[in-house]
Parts: structure tokens; C-alpha cells; sequence
């Protein structure tokens, strides 16, 4: 009796609905344009979605004591549409090119597209921390380097138009500044996979948007009790960062306070949150009286 081996390739495991979502959205088409659309309807969708609770907040009289600075309000409909109108323009005009060469780069690196079995979800939140440590890091330096003088005044100060700022003015930068920061967010990933081969491209995906999530939540001017450095240590949120636009200095990490502490870029900020809280409580003493 003879036993005949097939050359069909059987998958070691059978994909997942997700999986096979993400196999039908290659299928037959175009690997690099199916991965340009992917990327930018994503960002526009989850950019200007998560800055939606924000704006539904600005209209809510109860959730205005979590505003931050409450003697500066820049976060009226006015300023909202016009930030709206630059965010997106600056998206096809800049990102989108930025996009179209993330393909070819990304497949030179090696990075995994259309293949499935996805990673296991340890694998990726372990490469998305990893990320945001890359992240946070160059964008301490680049920021900080950002308010050097002539870059300040030509290309960061822009940003920086809005002292107290809101969910849309988190991309609200100059062109340059996009390229700089957007370095930092794309680096990581790709730097991983040159030097470990082992990077998804649904990993990328998920890192970009908890990425989104952090830049807009740290713009959005509102400290509320479940805000994520409230309940995560060592986050920088909107509070760290508020500060920064209303004093034009310290602070210049994005999403863990590490760096501002070990490289005493937030002494200024210490100490004003040192005189609030006596501010506080003095007050709170004199009502007691």
C-alpha cells in the first residue's frame, strides 16, 4: 500500500476572522496602494474621531471645571474651524506624499504586509511599547531642538500659535516640524524590523493609532479623572503637556515623563505645580475660616 504526499500547502492554522478580512482587503488588488489607502483613511478617521468627545465636551457647561487654564479659552468655534481647515489640508498636501513612500520603504526593511497569521497580541504590545519608547526619546530631542531660536521662530512656532490647546491643534505644525516628529513615529517600527525581520504591518497600524490617541488627548486642554495619566504612572498626558504650550518651555516629552525628569527639563513646571497647590490650599483654608 503506498501513501502519496500532496504539494498542496496546508496552513499550520486557520486565520481568524480578522485575519481574513485583512487577507480580502489584498486580495487581487494592488499591494502598495491597498496599503497607501489603508494608512491615511485610518489616520483621518481615528484623528479627527478622536478629537470629536473633546469638541462634544467644549459644549458641555458640567465638563468645563476640568478645562485646564480657565482664564485662557482658545478653543472656540472659530479657531476650531480654522485649525480644522490647515489640519486637513496639511494632510494631503504633506502626510499623504510621506505615505506613498511608506510601502516600498517598509518592504525593503522586510516588514510583513498582506501574510497572516497577525502576531501574537503579546508580540505586539511588547513591539508598541518598544515603539513608544523609541518615540517618546526622539521626540524629546527633536522637540527640544524645535525650540532653538531660528527653528522656533520659522518652523515650532507655528504649533505653538495656541497657548492653550485643543484636541484639532495636535497636527496644527509647520510642514518641516511634520517630518521631523512623523520621523520619529515611523522610525521606530522600521528600525525594529531591519533589525529583528520580525514586524507586521497590523502591529504598525496599531502603534500609529494609540499614537493618534496620545497626541490628541495631550492637546485636548482637559484634565478629566479618567485622562490616562491619572490612572497610568509615569504618563505624560494633557496636563504635562498644557503646561508646555502655556509657558513656551520644560515639558518637551509626548507620552512618558521620564526624560523632562532625568534631564531637568521640568523644574519650571515642578515649581508652578508646587504654588498651585499652595495657592489651593490656601484657599481652601480661608473658606474653612
Amino acid at each position: 500500500m503506498c501513501t502519496f504526499l500532496s504539494n498542496t500547502t496546508i496552513p499550520l492554522t486557520t486565520p481568524n476572522f480578522f485575519e481574513t478580512k485583512w487577507q480580502s482587503l489584498f486580495e487581487g488588488r494592488n499591494e502598495a496602494l491597498v496599503t497607501l489607502a489603508m494608512i491615511f483613511i485610518s489616520h483621518e478617521i481615528i484623528y479627527f474621531g478622536r478629537c470629536i468627545p473633546y469638541l462634544i465636551a467644549d459644549k458641555i457647561p458640567s465638563l468645563q471645571k476640568y478645562k485646564i487654564q480657565q482664564k485662557t479659552i482658545q478653543n472656540t468655534s472659530e479657531n476650531q474651524w480654522k485649525v480644522f481647515r490647515y489640519v486637513l489640508m496639511s494632510h494631503f498636501l504633506f502626510e499623504l506624499p510621506m505615505i506613498v513612500g511608506f510601502h516600498p520603504i517598509a518592504v525593503y526593511f522586510g516588514m510583513a504586509i498582506a501574510s497572516v497569521p497577525f502576531p501574537s497580541l503579546p508580540k505586539m504590545a511588547a513591539q508598541v511599547f518598544l515603539f513608544f519608547v523609541f518615540e517618546d526619546f526622539f521626540h524629546y530631542w527633536a522637540h527640544r531642538g524645535l525650540h532653538y531660536g531660528p527653528f522656533y521662530k520659522h518652523i515650532h512656532k507655528l504649533h505653538h500659535e495656541w497657548s492653550a490647546p485643543f484636541g484639532l491643534a495636535a497636527e496644527y505644525a509647520h510642514p518641516i516640524e511634520v517630518l521631523i516628529l512623523g520621523t520619529g513615529t515611523i522610525g521606530g517600527p522600521l528600525l525594529w524590523c531591519w533589525y529583528s525581520g520580525d514586524l507586521h504591518l497590523v502591529t504598525t497600524v496599531t502603534w500609529m493609532t494609540l499614537r493618534l490617541f496620545q497626541a490628541v488627548e495631550a492637546h485636548s486642554g482637559y484634565d478629566f479623572p479618567w485622562s490616562t495619566h491619572n490612572w497610568l504612572p509615569g504618563w505624560s498626558g494633557s496636563e504635562h503637556h498644557d503646561y508646555h504650550h502655556m509657558a513656551f518651555t520644560n515639558n518637551f516629552s509626548t507620552s512618558f515623563r521620564w526624560w523632562d525628569h532625568i534631564f531637568g527639563t521640568n523644574k519650571k513646571y515642578i515649581a508652578y505645580k508646587e504654588r498651585k497647590a499652595s495657592e489651593l490650599k490656601a484657599l481652601k483654608a480661608k473658606k474653612a475660616m
